[in-house]
Order: C-alpha cells, then structure tokens, then sequence
C-alpha cells in the first residue's frame, strides 16, 4: 500500500482539490494503473483435464488392448475394453472440473460501487473504476472502494474486521501533517483514531471524503490477494504417494509386459496375440484402483460429511483433517459469535452483576441500563450500541422518552466519549457513554472513586470484557454547551460488553484435545481478551505471544515458541501466515479456522483451510477446503472422526489391492513359465476388475469406524500409506492365495482337464479368494465373526452381484463362450468355494501373528502403534 504523504494527507474539501480530479486525470490513471480489481485466476480447460485424464496408464492399456482387439476383428471385446476406458475418462473429466475461484471472489469483495467526486460534481462510478488521487464519498453503510486517507469525517467510525479479526468497529479521525508516517512506513488497518480507511471494510457509523492512495492489487486488501495468488494449494500426501506407487507399479508392470511380448513374439509367433498377453499381464499388475479409491472415498467422505452441515471444496482436505496435529483457531467469529451483548454491569457503590439468560436484572441496575440505551444511537448500527438497546429492550419495566434526543455530542478523537440530551416533558437529561478514563474525568472522579472504577475496568478486562462508563448530567436550558466538558456529570457505573463464546466451543475443543489435537488461537484481538476466550474454550496450559512479539523472532526462534504458545494476540494477516508455514516445517498437519479477508492466505497455505458458512466472507469460503455451513465449531470433530475413518478404510482397501493383485499376476505369468497355454486375457482381467473396483469403491468405503478412532492419537505426517509392514502383509495373504491357485492348476492340469474347463475353474476360484481377501481385510480385529457378521449394507449388494455374474457365466452359453469358458462340474465349483473359506480362516487365524511382527518391525506412531497399520 501507498503511504500518504503529509500535503496530500492534509488536504481538505475546501482546498484545491475538493473538486476531485478531472474525467480526463481519472481516465488517465486508470489506463495506467489498471482497474481497482484483482487479476483473474488461470483455470484449466475440460480438453486440458481430458489430456491429463488420458496419460494414466491403466486407460493407456484400455484403449491398446480395445485398438489390439479391433485389430484381431474381435469386436464384441473392443467394445468393452473401450467403454470401460470411456467411462473412466468421463468420471475423471467431471471430477476434475470442479476449479477454485479464489481471486474471482476476492475481486467481487474489493471492488463494490462508489461515489466519487469529479470535475467538481458526485457521481457514482464501479469500483473498478475508482483510480489514485479519487476523492470518495463516505456514508454510513457503504463498502469503502479502495484504501484512503480522511479529508474530512463526521464521526466515522469503519468496520475493519475483514481485515483484522477484531469484530469492534474503530474510530476515524484526520491526518495530522505532523503524525504522518515517516520512512515510507505504510499504516496498516486496525486501531482507533486512524485517519486511513482501506478498501472492503464498512462504514459502520457517520460520514466522510477521503482521497484514495491505493487501488487493485496496490491495496491492503490487494496484497492478501497477492499472496493468495503466489500460494499454491499443496498436493494432499495421499494423492502424492498413491501417484508414486501407482508410477512405480507401471513402471515394473511396463517391464514385465514388454518383456512378456517380446518372448511371446518371438518364441510363440503371432505378435497380435502377444501384443495382448502384453497387456494381460499389464493390466494384472498395475494397481489402477489407487487413484479409483482415493476419489470415491474422498467423494462419498464429502457427500456423508455434508449430512452434517459441511461443504468439501476439496475432498482431500477430509482424510488429511483425520489426521490434522493442529488446530489454528481465529477467536472472531470462529470461537465467539462476531456479536456483542452485555455481559457485566457495575455501580459505584461497588456492586457487581454478571449477565446470564436465567439472571433476573435487579431494578438497581435499571438505571444504568437505561442511561447506557439512552447515550448510545438512536438507530444503531454500532454492535455495542445495539447491544445496548437489546438489554434495555428486554427489560419491560425500563421506560424510555418518546421519538429521539433532542442534541447530541460525537465521540471525538480529543474525549472519547458520546452524549444524548433527552428531554420528558420539561426536564432534560443528559446520558453519556464512552471510553471509563473519559467518563471518569468528566464527572471529577475523587483518587478513590477512580481507583475503584479503574479496578472494576481490569477486572473485566482481564476475562476479555470491553468496558464503557456511563454518567448522567442535567442540562440547565437548552443553551448547550459547546462541548460535553459543560456540563456537571455524576458516574452512573459501567456496562461490560462481550464477544459471547459459541456454546458448542467447549464441547468441540475438549474433544479435540482427547484426539490428540493441539488447538491454538490465532487472533487480531488485545492478549487479555484473547486469553479470556482461550479459557473459556478450553485452550489452556500454554503461553500468549503476541504480534509485536512475534516480529521479533526469527524463524528459528520462532519454531522454539510454536512448542509452548497456545494463543497469538494482534496478530497481523501476514503473521498469521507465518503461523501455518512455522508449523507446517515443523512437521505438524495444520488445520485453520476462519472467516475473513485476513484468514485468506493461512486457509490457502494450511493443510486443511476450514472457513465459517454463515459469517464468512466468499474469500474465506474460497480459500478453504472446507466450509462450516452453520458455522458449529462442532462440526469440527465430526470431520476429524469421518477423516479417520477414511484413512482406516482406505488402508483397508489398499492392504487389499496389494493381495489381489498377486494371484492375478501370477495366474497370468505361470503358463508362461511353462510353455502352457494363457488362462486370462485383457477380457478376462477387465471383468476381474469390476469385480475388484466396486469392492474397493463401496465396500471398504463403507465399513464403519475402528472402536479407538477417536481416543488415539493423530497418526505421525511423515508415516508412508504404503508402509513396508502393510505391503509386505498383504504380499504374503496374496502368496497364500496364489499358492493354492497355483497347486490347483498344476494337479487339474497333469490330471489332463481341458484348457476352457481349467480357465473357467481357476476364475471361479480366483473370485472365491477374492471374496475371502474381502472379508480378511474388512477389519483390524482378528475375530471371524468380524470378518463375516461386522455390518455393511454395501458388501452385502457386492456379494449378490457377484453371485449374480457367477450364475450368468455358469448358465449362459454366450457367456461362456465369450470367456472361452468350458462346462464345469458342481464338484470342482465345490472346490472352488472351497478354496476361499480355507484361505478365509487361514487368513484370519494367521492375523495376531502378522500383527505382532509388524509391530515389532513398525516404530510407534502417533496412530497409536499397528491399530492403523
């Protein structure tokens, strides 16, 4: 942002440039400055996505095995192949076209209508359009167009919390050529008795011009925009390791594959049938389901935490919440409700009186009540003051004058305070209010009476209470005086106002903290108010540090303090940034809650942003991955238990991949080995596959929470999904499977049964232990009755399509013929079955084995030892 310079700050309507500037200067200034708006966002096209879609390798087989199909005039299995491809692609495109318009939002927000004055007149011109050196008109309400600096104000007070988290509009004053900054040093938003208003905030109450020192990007609000536009969103760790995994596989399945062609080619003949078994053996050892799982996971994780009152704008963002270490918090209008109302009130006799919905307000108290309504507006927009009105309003027996005050004093920069003369019939009587150090020199308070006022003002202070004085004075005529100073006043008491605490806060926090979740505040608020709500939350057991504190510290001494601080106080937008970053090297999992333009770039830069639904700004929403639509704290752990669960099932579902696959290479290797006939093709693999991906998709996506998910510890970040113990597991269940396989085709085969006859009973067999992996894998716990009786309404519609297909291929020629299938007996179907149960039981009763070798083998992790593995 600009910083004013003294001439320019110190001029005013009557001088020579109250007549703004000329259409030709604006004109000018907007072509060379550009537009009071952000650039726009780069987004990708639908044929951009559809290229990225089309380089993952399992489609690349697809289509080669459908072209190698058409080639060979089998045309019923080229269709297939292609639609399976086909439809692959369109899931993908649609997934992938849901884009982030962060910039989009942020544009909408800074620039809004203003009112200008050119060419000596007022005009109302787009936001965009407002240029430097523009003087705009400011009334109450208005979305101020660009940041400025005050040439005139009649008790201006600005809504800045978009910008600095504190939900108390500030007071405006003019620019003193003597105060202006020296050095270049820019002002920055925040603060009573500023003369800068900046571009976003709110008019909250009186009226103003000001002369505009920074537009678009060059703005307080721009530069937030600017480091939304330099942040990257971080790639989820899952996706990230899924990609490796999967690249690798297809790098070793490639390998194999062409080795597979060129001894095929060249030892067999016929290269388009080698070009196929290629493919086969391609598509029998390449994991595509990886990438299949993560986004149905994510997507119904997105769909079943929406139940419950949150968006997902990334899906991502809900397993890695499930594993989140810390909880970043903003106070306003995250823990607190952005809204004041009366909280404490005080007599100078030294009676005190907390505020509570079943509290009745003793009639002592009326008065000062009623004279604290009465010093503030008439019509209030100011949150104190309509708190204020609300208490009197809810106490019937408070009798008020009619229609409005018959004069009134502003609050001013030099007494920092406000009064109203009301006048009942022929009495007059003033009320005012203000800042308890200007009430109290108003009424001559004697050292002792200060002294007990002032330790009633701490004492609210410190439980994060803001405090106004309220005096009364009875005007002698209707000469007013020209200031508030003529009149005698007498000390009515003092109202403390609170940010009230949601009332779900507490509830969430504790649950947090039994999950193992850190939760530290992060707020533009005083230390003693930030403190106050910190305890009332539940944040405890740590140091304060504020923003002037944090300055001073380098990064490494910074990392030192992130161990012991649980609560930032006036804290700047850029700081907060600092914050996640600090925490993130530290190797921490971030999650950060907010809700304004300030939380913006920390939203973006943490692992999980989580933005308020309701109070929060589109920017906030934008920047987030996840959105609290009610704006229930709450709904927090909701998606810390739901993001859990997915990383449970999702290692589930990939200790299952693992082991399925090996059966299914090794049954399209072996005959290879042995001069032997293939028993699978592509056809035969893609038919597998819909087996394999609904059980991966459905199945384990359904399966309910572990019994612990919410009592152990967050998993450690840098713990690997493919951790060496959980695939070296599921190698070995897939060897015992293969093993079995294996012994029945060498027996059936020296026994001499037909090739088609032995194809169809391996693959009956081999989708028999498919099953049993299903079932070995669908928990942790080694019980059987677990494995078989655990609900899940989704395996239950798996296994009846599955029985379904079984049937189909068993009792229809064209089937069977397709498949190059032969007739079985029931016996050898009997045996096939049989196959699955016994690897069922073998599986489950090896499991407490396997559990304690990886155990032994795994370091502990913050997941609490194997439970995750």
């Amino acid at each position: 942002m600009i910083s004013p310079s003294p001439r320019h700050a110190g001029d005013a309507p009557g001088d020579t440039g109250a007549s703004g500037l000329s259409s030709h200067d604006a004109a000018t200034r907007l072509a060379a400055d550009g537009p009071n708006e952000l650039p726009r966002a780069a987004q990708r096209s639908i044929l951009r996505i559809a290229f990225d879609v089309l380089r993952e390798p399992m489609l690349a087989l697809l289509l080669a095995g459908g072209l190698a199909y058409l080639l060979l005039g089998d045309l019923t299995e080229a269709l297939i192949l292609l639609g399976f491809a086909t439809f692959s692609i369109a899931v993908t495109v649609v997934q992938e076209a849901r884009t982030e318009h962060v910039l989009e939002a942020l544009r909408d927000l800074s620039a809004p209508r203003a009112l200008v004055i050119r060419d000596g007149a007022r005009r109302h011109v787009a936001g965009r359009e407002v240029v430097r050196g523009d003087l705009i008109v400011l009334e109450q309400g208005d979305r101020i167009a660009a940041d400025a600096v005050l040439v005139a104000a009649n008790d201006l007070q600005a809504d800045e919390s978009l910008l600095t988290g504190e939900s108390v509009p500030v007071g405006k004053i003019l620019l003193d050529v003597h105060d202006a900054p020296a050095g270049g040093a820019a002002p920055r938003p925040g603060g009573d008795g500023q003369p800068y208003v900046y571009s976003g905030s709110l008019v909250a109450r009186g009226s103003g011009i000001a002369r505009v020192l920074a537009t678009g990007p060059r703005s307080e609000i721009g530069r937030i925009g600017q480091s939304l536009a330099t942040l990257d969103t971080e790639a989820p760790r899952l996706s990230r390791e899924t990609t490796r995994i999967v690249t690798w596989c297809a790098i070793g399945g490639g390998a194999v594959a062409l080795t597979v062609v060129l001894m095929y080619g060249l030892l067999r003949g016929g290269w388009i049938e080698a070009l196929l078994a290629g493919i086969a053996i391609g598509m029998s050892m390449l994991p595509e389901e990886f990438p299949v799982v993560l986004t149905v996971f994510l997507a119904m994780g997105a769909w079943r935490i929406g139940k419950v009152g949150v968006l997902t704008r990334r899906a991502a963002a809900i397993e890695t919440l499930g594993s989140a270490t810390i909880l970043c918090t903003d106070k306003t209008g995250t823990l607190t409700e952005n809204r004041m109302s009366l909280a404490e009130l005080w007599l100078p006799g030294g009676t005190t009186l907390a505020i509570a919905p079943d509290v009745a307000v003793p009639d002592s108290y009326h008065a000062l009540i009623a004279t604290a309504a009465l010093a503030s507006a008439a019509e209030p927009t100011d949150p104190m003051d309509i708190a204020l009105h609300a208490a009197r309003a809810a106490i019937p027996a408070i009798a008020v004058p009619d229609g409005g005050p018959v004069h009134g004093y502003a609050l001013r920069p030099e007494l920092l305070a406000m009064s109203n003369i009301w006048e009942r019939g022929d009495t007059l009587t003033l009320s005012a209010k203000g800042a308890p150090e200007a009430i109290a020199g108003l009424c001559h308070l004697s050292s002792d009476a200060f002294a007990a006022m002032t330790a009633a003002v701490d004492a609210m202070a410190v439980r994060g209470i803001r405090v106004l004085a309220v005096a009364t004075a009875t005007p002698a005529s209707r000469a007013w005086a020209e200031t508030q100073q003529g009149y005698g006043y007498t000390l009515t008491g003092l109202v403390g106002l609170a940010d009230p605490i949601r009332a779900s806060v507490a509830g969430a926090v504790a649950e947090c903290r039994s999950a193992g979740i850190r939760v530290v505040m992060i707020t533009g608020d005083y230390a003693a108010t930030a403190r106050s709500i910190a305890t009332q939350a539940g944040i405890v057991d740590g140091d304060v540090l504020t923003g002037d504190d944090l300055a001073a510290l380098d990064d490494a001494a910074l990392a030192a303090r992130l161990k012991s601080v649980t609560v930032f106080a006036r804290i700047m937008p850029e700081q907060k940034l600092r914050i996640v970053q600090a925490f993130k090297a530290a190797g921490e999992v971030v999650a950060m809650t907010g809700d304004g333009v300030n939380d913006a770039p920390s939203l973006k830069a943490a692992h999980i942003g989580i933005a308020m639904g309701k109070r929060g700004t589109d920017v906030a929403r934008e920047a987030a991955a996840i959105v609290l639509l009610d704006d229930d704290f709450g709904s927090i752990v909701a998606s810390v238990r739901l993001g859990r669960r997915i990383y449970d099932n999702i290692r589930k579902a990939m200790a299952f991949i693992f082991a399925v696959h090996v059966p299914i290479a090794g049954l399209a290797l072996l005959p290879l080995f042995f001069g032997m006939p293939l028993l699978f093709g592509p056809i035969h693999i893609a038919l597998l596959e819909m087996v394999i991906d609904p059980v991966c998709a459905l199945v384990f996506e359904a399966e309910r929470d572990e019994a612990d998910i919410m009592t152990r510890p967050p998993r450690d970040p840098a713990e690997p999904l493919f951790a060496l113990p959980m695939i070296v597991g599921s190698v070995l269940q897939g060897g015992i499977a293969f093993a079995m396989l294996a012994s029945v085709f060498f027996v059936e085969t020296w026994g001499g049964m037909p090739e088609p006859e032995l194809r169809a009973l391996i693959f009956f067999a081999l989708i028999a232990e498919i099953v049993a992996l299903i079932l070995a894998n669908r928990s942790f716990s080694a019980a059987l009755g677990e494995a078989l009786f655990r609900h899940n309404a989704a395996l239950r519609y798996v296994a009846l399509a599955i029985t379904a297909v079984t049937a189909l291929i068993l009792f229809l020629p064209q089937a069977q013929t397709l498949l190059k299938f032969g007739t079985i007996a029931w016996s050898d179907m009997a045996l096939a079955v049989g196959l699955g149960v016994v690897l069922l039981g073998l599986l489950e009763g090896c499991k407490p084995l396997v559990r304690w070798v990886i155990a032994r083998a795994a370091p502990p992790s913050r997941a609490g030892g194997v439970a995750a593995a």
